[in-house]
């Protein structure tokens, strides 16, 4: 007989960062499905709908998917860079050899 397996612990910045790389591969198909929307809006009669209407709501779908791409990259970015420099900023320190004697 086996005993129990553990319960899988991830820390809270691996598990932030593989959510927002999750968020991020998605973002394109949820840009396909907004830009195609429109096309189910159409009914049989094409006057019904304003093209208008149609230009100004994929406009938002453009301009919000720009906003939630520059969103996600600096989220990302900066859960790298946390990663990159676990105690701390670094600055200030001299362990890396290039700080001054004084």
């Amino acid at each position: 007989m086996r005993p129990p397996r553990q319960p899988l612990y991830l820390a809270l910045q691996t598990y932030r960062r593989r959510r927002m790389m999750d968020a991020a591969r998605l973002l394109p198909v949820l840009g396909v499905f907004l830009v195609m929307l429109p096309l189910f809006w159409m009914p049989g009669d094409a006057t019904a709908t304003g093209t208008a209407g149609i230009g100004l709501y994929l406009f938002m779908v453009w301009f919000g998917l720009i906003v939630g791409a520059f969103v996600l990259a600096r989220r990302l970015a900066s859960i790298a860079g946390d990663d990159a420099h676990p105690h701390g900023d670094g600055e200030g320190r001299d362990d890396a050899g290039g700080g001054e004697a004084g």
